[in-house]
């Protein structure tokens, strides 16, 4: 399936996110673009991505799923780490997503989704979806990453590299199986699986929402996705933010 799909391949690029948004009137819907090396990758927040190596995969998929936004696209994200996550669950390894979309392994990150919507005045133009996986990395490598903990699936797995190719073929399979289905129903489609693998429900968390920090006990994912915070017997819903 991967390589029927239209897929554009890159050598080297600054971002596959910033290629496709680029790109994206021309490029069609459902077009997936795969670096081989990325030298600006950003994640959430305007974070750097590190680049591990040629045989990570930095990603983004191109969707057009409608002429006007659809607030079920905020959730696309969301429906990504779900499906990593039921990807790397075939690989015999346990999969955590933390709030709203990181996908960890053992407490550690593993990958990180970013998705950018592009607009052309009013008028809504599509999705890009981005994706970085550490796939196969080395220890020594994963030091550099400063902000966090990381892993990679070579490494959980004990072995020196996973095929990147089948990889994909999984993920991209796995991804397009529901997404049509995804779009009729938002998050609702995944909410359980969602909430099976949240790692954070029940505990006292620190969100930092730009500058902003709010703290609270995670009592739930709503039906939209959101993350709702209990204080002092008081709830509130938080549509963005990062859990520290």
């Amino acid at each position: 399936m991967w390589e029927s799909m239209n897929i554009v391949r890159l050598d080297v690029v600054d971002s596959t996110n910033l290629y496709a948004k680029e790109n994206l009137q021309t490029l069609p819907d459902r077009t997936v673009i795969s670096a081989e090396r990325q030298t600006s990758g950003r994640g959430r927040f305007d974070r750097t991505w590190v680049d591990l190596g040629d045989s990570n995969i930095f990603m983004s998929i191109v969707l057009k799923p409608s002429q006007n936004f659809d607030c079920i696209y905020t959730n696309i994200t969301q429906y990504l780490s779900v499906v990593l996550c039921n990807v790397i669950e075939q690989y015999g390894i346990t999969a955590e997503i933390k709030w709203p979309n990181d996908v960890l392994v053992g407490g550690k990150k593993i990958a990180g989704i970013l998705s950018e919507t592009v607009m052309q005045g009013s008028n809504f133009k599509g999705l890009v979806l981005g994706i970085g996986i550490n796939l196969n990395s080395k220890i020594s490598d994963l030091k550099t990453i400063k902000d966090k903990d990381a892993t990679s699936l070579n490494i959980e797995l004990s072995i020196e590299s996973v095929n990147k190719e089948k990889f994909l073929n999984k993920l991209l399979e796995e991804f397009f199986k529901n997404y049509d289905e995804f779009l009729k129903k938002g998050f609702t489609l995944i909410r359980n699986e969602y909430l099976s693998r949240a790692c954070f429900l029940n505990k006292e968390v620190s969100v930092m929402v730009f500058n902003n920090r709010k703290s609270g006990i995670a009592k739930d994912i709503n039906a939209s996705g959101e993350l709702v915070l209990e204080n002092d017997k008081k709830e509130f819903v938080l549509t963005m933010g990062d859990i520290l």
